[in-house]
């Protein structure tokens, strides 16, 4: 990615880090707190919210802690990784390990091969290989999920699906601290289930589906059409100028394009860089900036937003996914530093 600051936004961004709201994170913090405190308020409550708007209610809590466990993944609010990590163990939103979205999102920072599939695990196209080897509902189904409601609908099956067979495939070649990964957030998953039945009224299935898949399918609307496959580096990842109740809800992740160019930035300072960049940012990226998330629902609620076959990828192409520097802070810190 290019440098969108200049030498005195620069000096200032640098200067910003040592203020008291940087060094303490407090917005972080208190983000850590109403998630928390709301889940676990909203579900000793259940019995007299009603069931289903509790389900409603735990599903937007537990798309927000995922957007926490981004947050914590890259540095924040400590500097301590293992603290990081505790703050993002509890099974909250259902279906991922918390080191097992980690290692797979900071794959996804590899801006060099964005949007490859087989290199960037966050893609969502296939090869020609791929394509020609599915059936027609498979298909079918790949054609939908490039779809803003077959994103929301069936979206979070592939991932689901995806995050299985690695799980199988690491039992298969032993790879233990992937399997350890899962035994870590299966057993509080099944211990928060119990708790939910017992203590709440809120049922096993009504937890792992409506609350799990409630809040994968509610996090797709983030992610629907967020990079495409372009030549130039730059213009692979969208900004998307969503109203506040979005960015607060995906703790400024619109903002994409500026994370992935200093993906150690706190969330709360994310729109305030942009607000200072943002011609450089929408030259930078194309032009590739939609209004809000309804702009992406009205426009491509039926209609692709891109095709399923990615249009650069070789016919037999399929190649392990590199491995980035997983220290974001750091390598913000230099890259700021000129």
């Amino acid at each position: 990615m290019p440098r969108y600051l200049d030498d005195a936004q620069r000096h200032e961004l640098q200067h910003q880090r040592e203020t008291r709201r940087w060094r303490s994170e407090w917005p972080t913090w208190a983000v850590i707190v109403a998630i928390y405190g709301g889940w676990f308020g909203v579900a000793l409550n259940a019995r007299t919210l009603g069931l289903a708007p509790a389900i409603a209610l735990l599903a937007v809590l537990s798309c927000w802690y995922m957007s926490l466990q981004h947050e914590l993944m890259h540095g924040h609010p400590t500097r301590f990784p293992a603290v990081n990590k505790l703050l993002g163990l509890a099974p909250l939103a259902v279906w991922f390990p918390y080191e097992v979205y980690r290692d797979s999102h900071l794959r996804h920072h590899d801006d060099a091969h964005l949007t490859e599939p087989g290199r960037d695990p966050e893609s969502y196209y296939v090869t020609p290989a791929q394509w020609a080897s599915a059936g027609p509902v498979l298909r079918a189904a790949l054609a939908a999920r490039n779809t803003f409601l077959g994103r929301v609908l069936i979206g979070p099956w592939f991932s689901i699906a995806a995050s299985w067979r690695e799980a199988a495939q690491a039992v298969v070649e032993r790879k233990w601290r992937i399997v350890a990964s899962w035994a870590v957030h299966l057993a509080p998953l099944v211990l928060l289930a119990n708790w939910l039945d017992t203590r709440c009224g809120i049922p096993w299935r009504a937890f792992v589906f409506g609350v799990g898949y409630g809040s994968l399918a509610l996090a797709s609307v983030r992610s629907f059409h967020e990079h495409r496959a372009a030549e130039r580096e730059s213009e692979r990842t969208v900004i998307n100028e969503a109203a506040w109740p979005w960015r607060l809800l995906f703790l400024n992740n619109n903002y994409h394009a500026v994370h992935h160019d200093l993906p150690g930035v706190p969330w709360f300072a994310l729109g305030e860089i942009y607000a200072r960049r943002r011609d450089a940012y929408r030259a930078s990226n194309g032009g590739f900036v939609v209004r809000g998330y309804g702009e992406w629902a009205s426009r491509h609620a039926f209609a692709h937003a891109a095709a399923p076959v990615h249009p650069f990828a070789a016919p037999g192409e399929s190649r392990a996914p590199a491995v980035p520097a997983r220290n974001a802070r750091s390598a913000d810190a230099a890259r700021l530093a000129g």
